[in-house]
């Protein structure tokens, strides 16, 4: 009877990954075709092709950063530059995703003077965007792996040279561990957050509290990227990036 059991679940393990294998399959057939028909000029019905991956479950930098494309070339502008945002967020250092962005940038009405950064916080995000999460989770489990390496060698070995050299090694392999597991853990969990969106109207104008009878503050167009910093109700607060803050309805906006 055990080994019946143990029959059977190692046929369902080989069943489930074998369907895993199938959907990879059909998706990345589904991917080429609509890259296709962009190829082709087709982009409104290459994009249905890319939403029914998204929809599907599977997201990744290229597939968005194909998308945004084709927005643009639709002149959908605010879409495009949704799709760039969130491509870019998957992988910051690409260089070829922030190219179009800001070109996609040059489309639309507002164009927003950023705030000036302290040269530590420049000299961070530079760092930080340096890699993806997957690059710096690989990164982390390297290190990890090194450190026990190294560990095992100052147990094992009974030259006190290699006892010292090994064990200020694995301190410092230690140290980069937890630093890269900890920016693998940060880049993840802001790739799973929602903290700035995307205007999508013509024309909007930002109230001083969340209600259609406060003070009007400033209009922001369509296309305008906004950080999320509260929500109330149905509206949230935003701030543009030259620091005014204030309150719009959330409809009109798309979260990257």
């Amino acid at each position: 009877m055990r080994y019946i059991k143990s029959f059977c679940l190692i046929i369902l393990i080989v069943f489930s990954y074998g369907r895993i294998l199938a959907e990879q399959n059909d998706v990345q057939h589904i991917f080429d075709h609509a890259n296709e028909l962009y190829n082709q000029g087709v982009y409104d019905t290459a994009l249905i092709y890319y939403h029914q991956i998204t929809k599907a479950g599977y997201v990744s930098d290229a597939l968005l950063y194909n998308m945004g494309n084709a927005y643009f070339k639709m002149k959908d502008y605010p879409s495009s530059i949704l799709y760039y945002e969130k491509a870019l967020k998957l992988h910051p250092s690409d260089e070829a995703i922030r190219h179009n962005l800001a070109l996609a940038n040059t489309m639309i009405v507002d164009k927003i003077e950023t705030l000036p950064e302290i040269f530590y916080k420049v000299w961070w995000r530079a760092f930080y965007t340096l890699l993806p999460a997957d690059i710096w989770a690989w990164i982390s489990v390297v290190l990890f792996a090194l450190s026990l390496l190294l560990v095992y060698i100052y147990l094992t070995s009974f030259r006190t040279t290699v006892r010292k050299t090994a064990f200020f090694t694995a301190l410092l392999t230690t140290v980069l561990f937890i630093g890269s597991f900890g920016l693998a853990s940060q880049k993840y969990y802001y790739t799973q957050q929602t903290n700035e969106a995307i205007v999508f109207i013509p024309t909007i104008t930002v109230k001083s509290s969340p209600s259609a009878s406060s003070v009007d503050l400033f209009v922001i167009h369509e296309g305008t990227k906004v950080l999320l910093l509260d929500h109330l109700s149905d509206w949230s607060q935003i701030r543009i990036a030259n620091g005014s803050t204030g309150w719009i309805p959330s409809e009109v906006l798309q979260g990257i």
